[in-house]
């Protein structure tokens, strides 16, 4: 069936062309391109791998269909399931400014698995880098969250993060979810992927 090839490594390294600059991961938030010129690109680097029947060398891929594409729109939990999808929506809310919920949310289910010996240096880290007042990639939630959150990273458990977890997803799953769903950027990669599945 055909459709397109994603990489599970955030896109990395598509043979070294330079026009791929979304796959190098070098968008910066000063000169952003709009996310739909940017997946526009990424896909135009991809034409290539898609006719040849080509994947990028080591990384793996997966074939990318209109139906897994529609699956997204069932539900947010159906779009973060997919790697695809995480790294496709983390594209779309970065050009929103917001990719901090779901870099929190993906460190959080990462935590989730961590071994309980290696806890306290991962809640110090996710600590630092997304709830503490001053951190780089400050999550939204409210001060007692933040302070109780606070508490719970300094002695961890693996259930340290979920409140705040699940406060992010909620606003993911009324804020930034539903503009996503109406985005031209995926309205266009789902109208794309529909029209090579009926050719």
């Amino acid at each position: 069936m055909p459709g397109f090839f994603f990489s599970h490594n955030n896109m990395t390294e598509l043979n070294g062309k330079e026009d791929c600059k979304l796959a190098e991961g070098k968008v910066h938030k000063k000169k952003q391109k709009a996310f739909g010129a940017d997946l526009k690109s990424y896909l135009k680097c991809m034409v290539p791998h898609i006719e040849s029947g080509i994947k990028a060398s080591n990384s793996r891929n997966v074939m990318l269909s209109a139906e897994e594409v529609i699956q997204w729109s069932q539900s947010l939990e159906k779009l973060l399931a997919s790697q695809s999808g995480q790294g496709v929506f983390r594209e779309f809310l970065k050009s929103e400014f917001s990719e901090e919920n779901i870099e929190f949310w993906l460190a959080c289910e990462d935590y989730k698995k961590t071994k309980s010996d290696h806890l306290h240096g991962k809640a110090e880290r996710i600590y630092e880098e997304f709830v503490q007042s001053d951190a780089i990639k400050q999550i939204n939630i409210d001060y007692q969250m933040r302070e109780a959150t606070a508490k719970k990273a300094q002695d961890p458990t693996h259930s340290s993060f979920d409140e705040a977890q699940k406060t992010v997803y909620i606003l993911m799953e009324r804020d930034s979810y539903p503009r996503f769903l109406k985005s031209k950027s995926y309205l266009n990669l789902l109208n794309q992927l529909q029209t090579n599945t009926s050719k």
